[in-house]
């Protein structure tokens, strides 16, 4: 034993000799004792220091162990611990005979609060044998500690049942870092035992779809090694709308005689409405009349007067059972219908004038005398008073069919008796071409003068000269004009009265034709010019908004201010309502009320993706109440249609003869869900930007020009610049909403100021339409204002649908590369601006306004208008055009071809030529048309 302990000794002292030399790293450490210089192999860690979390004030134990080992000190953050501070165990391994040393110690908090620096505080195990020395892994100490307050807590919601729902969580900054769990009415949530439920990398919770089982209240529960934080409770809450169930059948009619009513009833049970979700829209009953056919028992009429006394001594009298006769089931009259007696009170014995033979007859002939008499004596009166009432009608009544044909022709006129002095004279008949309005095709309809000018009257569609017994025509003695005028009772309660105006007389001014207001002058928004008889075009440049008067619209002599003006969103409502959105601007025309003579076009542009019938679209109107009323809806078109719409790609047309305030919304089309084109544009300041604060904006709006016009003249005034050209997105009516969210941020010189992952715009805002302009902001700051250069990825796109990402690499000089990419299909070409439109002047009057000369158009209407037996008419252009959804609207105007081209001319705005309508009369056949076109116009 001595032996050995003499061996140790020396082998230590041979080490500290080494240790004590210049250069060396364990010179500052002098063992108390000595190991022996027995050959060993190097230590080997069989257990290595672990990380450690001070908690509170109570220090960490930090514990090395190796083999085989003569020595262990510990070295925290590159100083040797005094070996005063260790604790050390040895034992002898039972398999290999070496030694086993292991060796503890105890960091405090102060310790490590005294460290001052970038670094955390650390420490090592270094242990010795015979061999050498081996290092152990660092093992960390910090001091653990958990905020109080969450970065973001959970907030409630009303959602609708099956709808996808996002509970945001940000637990409080500590360290180490706090882990997470979801309770639902404190009970833990486990994704792996319900699928409905998921955490996400961030601690968000998501149901997929809501159930009426997730009413509850969610808490967000953080926790570490010191303490447990829970954040507030949202109250989440599944509303379910409710549904009308089936039609009961109709109800048997409640009068058993007469008229009654039928009803039927449905209940808001399919499903009923849960947890303040809405009620069944709609009536929960309806009731229709009815009518049951009443019985009716018969009844007797009064008995006859008794007949003559008969050879058999008696008489007889009878009576019907018609007072009423029975009907519907009623019962038959009770009794006898005859009834006889004795008519010599039981004296049978003839009387004298009963035997003679011819005395009854000769009572009979001659009151059958007397009424012949007296019939043709009242003959002969009539007679008399009529020729003599022909006598005085004569010199002031014409006959029908004369008085219509000079109603045409002047000249047919009978001449006024030549003892009235008051009456026109022949030579100068009424001029009856100076009041005349339009031409409708075999109807004709005159305007009265001024006084009068609203009144029309309706004339035959028979031709002109056919006669009409009811038309009368009155020469008035006391008047120099002369006036149609229908019969009646007196009252003329259709006011349907024509007057004509004498020779000479020019039209004068009405009153009522003044508008005497000021309009909205703002260029951008607005165009207006003064219109008459020739009729002209309005459009707003870069917006695709215009409106068509066609040449005849506007009556002869008549002169209106007329104006075309796109309504701010901040000073209207959207036409939008329930399910329904806005699909393009607002846009007023007028002066509303004025009197149209044929229908006007209006432009619209629309954000609508057509390329599936999933849309129901419909035009709508604003009142002078401000509420939106129905014009008509694409599809369902009647008789009593007011307008037409001409529904295309980007753009809507709407043929119409009442000015107004008009929108057009849309609606999903069950079972599918439609589309609406957006556009994204992003801004950024303007180069040189002087602050570290930098701001990247992406607006969505609608894909219309006007919107993307107002985005940049709203940046404009900013000092914003547009990095690239906006960029399109389908959305689609999903209730999903908008995400927006930035990526690959370089974080050793940017930072991004904002909390959340991502921003949402939520779905209304943007299906609605009536929110404009929609947008978000990343806020981000640089280190110093050296950092010249971002690079970053803007992604957008639809939750559970398509998307966009932005590529963005930024300079102080603003060079910019996007690059498009797609998350699902490709999607269709864009244009930011409408071609053709930016060159278009506001206002265009006369001719010049319409690309087809006015020879061509009336030699095409006079060509077309008449049907043709083989179909080569108006109705065979309206197909080649395109324009023959609903022809019925067309039949029914004085002249179909003209409103045809009317709409031709909207369409074709921006063409240069005339190809198009071209090709389609060389289709039909109309070479005579073509002739003309090649020479007269600009084919």
């Amino acid at each position: 034993r001595w032996i050995r302990a003499a061996s140790h000794f020396a082998l230590v002292l041979q080490q500290c000799v080494c240790l004590s030399q210049p250069g060396s790293d364990y010179s500052e450490v002098l063992p108390d004792s000595f190991p022996s210089a027995a050959a060993e192999p190097l230590p080997e860690f069989q257990l290595e220091p672990e990380d450690a979390f001070i908690v509170k004030n109570r220090p960490v134990q930090l514990r090395c162990r190796a083999s085989p080992a003569t020595q262990i000190y510990f070295k925290c953050n590159g100083e040797w611990v005094n070996q005063n501070d260790h604790v050390t165990r040895e034992s002898l391994d039972q398999i290999t005979g070496l030694v086993v040393r292991e060796v503890d110690i105890s960091v405090s908090r102060t310790q490590v609060e005294e460290l001052f620096g970038l670094e955390d505080y650390w420490c090592q195990c270094v242990a010795w044998s015979s061999a050498g020395t081996t290092k152990s892994r660092r093992a960390y100490v910090r001091i653990a500690y958990l905020r109080k307050n969450f970065e973001q807590e959970p907030l409630g919601r009303e959602v609708r049942l099956e709808q996808e729902v996002l509970l945001q969580c940000r637990p409080p900054e500590g360290i180490p870092p706090a882990e997470v769990d979801w309770l639902k009415n404190e009970e833990t949530i486990d994704p792996a035992l319900d699928s409905n439920f998921l955490v996400t990398v961030d601690h968000d919770l998501i149901i997929k779809q809501a159930r009426l089982s997730d009413t509850a209240n969610y808490t967000c529960v953080a926790r570490n090694v010191v303490a447990k934080r829970r954040s507030s409770t949202a109250t989440l809450i599944v509303y379910v709308s409710g549904g009308w169930s089936s039609w009961t059948e109709w109800s048997e009619c409640n009068a058993k005689c007469g008229r009654g009513w039928q009803r039927r009833t449905r209940s808001c049970t399919n499903p009923a409405p849960l947890n303040g979700g809405a009620f069944c829209e709609g009536p929960p009953f309806q009731r229709i009349t009815c009518t049951t056919l009443c019985p009716v028992d018969g009844g007797w009429t009064e008995w006859a007067k008794w007949s003559a006394c008969g050879t058999e001594c008696t008489h007889w009298r009878s009576r019907e059972c018609q007072a009423p006769p029975p009907r519907n089931g009623g019962r038959h009259c009770v009794g006898n219908m005859m009834e006889s007696k004795n008519c010599t009170e039981g004296l049978c014995s003839r009387s004298e004038w009963a035997l003679e033979p011819g005395a009854g007859l000769a009572v009979y002939a001659g009151l059958v005398g007397a009424l012949l008499l007296c019939g043709v004596l009242l003959l002969c009166v009539g007679v008399l008073a009529y020729r003599r009432s022909c006598r005085h009608l004569r010199s002031d009544i014409t006959d029908s069919s004369s008085a219509l044909t000079a109603a045409f022709h002047p000249s047919n006129y009978k001449p006024p008796r030549q003892d009235n002095p008051h009456l026109l004279h022949p030579s100068a008949p009424p001029d009856l071409t100076a009041t005349a309005g339009s031409f409708r095709g075999p109807l004709f309809s005159l305007q009265q003068s001024a006084v009068d000018g609203h009144h029309k009257i309706p004339m035959t569609t028979s031709p002109l000269l056919d006669p009409l017994p009811s038309l009368k025509i009155k020469v008035y003695n006391s008047s120099t004009l002369s006036s149609l005028e229908l019969p009646g009772d007196g009252s003329s309660a259709d006011g349907e009265i024509l007057s004509l105006k004498a020779v000479g007389a020019g039209p004068r001014p009405d009153p009522r034709d003044t508008h005497g207001y000021t309009l909205p002058r703002d260029p951008g928004n607005s165009a207006s010019a003064t219109l008459g008889c020739l009729g002209g075009r309005l459009s707003v440049p870069s917006t695709g908004v215009s409106l068509l008067v066609p040449p005849g619209a506007i009556p002869q002599g008549k002169f209106y201010e007329m104006y075309l003006i796109i309504n701010k969103w901040e000073k209207t409502t959207s036409p939008s309502e329930g399910s329904q959105t806005a699909l393009g601007p607002v846009v007023s025309c007028g002066p509303s009320g004025m009197l149209l003579s044929r229908p006007v076009v209006l432009t619209l542009p629309h954000c609508a993706q057509l390329d599936s019938p999933d849309w129901t679209l419909t035009l709508k109107t604003q009142n002078h109440q401000g509420d939106w009323e129905e014009v008509l809806t694409a599809g369902e078109e009647s008789f009593s249609s007011p307008c037409y719409l001409q529904i295309e790609e980007q753009s809507c047309h709407v043929l119409m003869e009442q000015l107004g305030t008009y929108g057009l919304a849309g609606r999903s089309a069950p079972p599918r869900a439609a589309c609406k084109r957006l556009q994204l544009a992003l801004f950024a300041p303007r180069a040189p930007c002087l602050s570290l604060d930098y701001s990247l904006r992406i607006y969505c709006t609608q894909d219309t020009p006007h919107a993307l016009k107002e985005v940049l003249e709203l940046e404009r005034s900013l000092g914003g610049v547009l990095l690239e050209d906006p960029k399109p997105l389908l959305f689609k009516d999903s209730y999903h909403n908008l995400r927006l969210s930035i990526h690959d941020i370089p974080h050793s010189h940017w930072r991004s100021k904002l909390l959340a992952k991502y921003q949402e715009i939520p779905f209304y805002h943007i299906w609605s339409g009536s929110q404009r302009p929609l947008h978000c902001a990343f806020s981000l700051e640089r280190g110093s204002l050296a950092v010249s250069q971002l690079t970053c990825k803007i992604c957008v796109r639809q939750v559970e649908g398509e998307g966009q990402i932005f590529q963005l690499v930024q300079t102080a000089q603003i060079t910019v590369s996007l690059q498009l990419c797609s998350f699902s299909q490709t999607l269709p070409p864009h244009s930011p601006l409408p071609s053709g439109d930016t060159c278009v002047p506001s206002s265009q009057v006369g001719p010049y306004a319409f690309r087809l000369p006015a020879s061509i158009r009336h030699k095409i209407c006079a060509s077309l208008d008449a049907p043709s037996a083989r179909g080569c008419d108006w109705r065979l252009l309206a197909h080649s055009l395109g324009f023959d959804r609903y022809l019925n609207y067309f039949a029914t105007k004085p002249s179909p071809t003209g409103v045809l081209l009317d709409l031709w001319e909207a369409c074709h705005q921006g063409d240069a030529d005339l190809v198009s309508l071209a090709t389609a009369l060389e289709e039909m056949g109309k070479s005579e048309v073509l002739v003309v076109m090649t020479t007269e116009g600009d084919c």
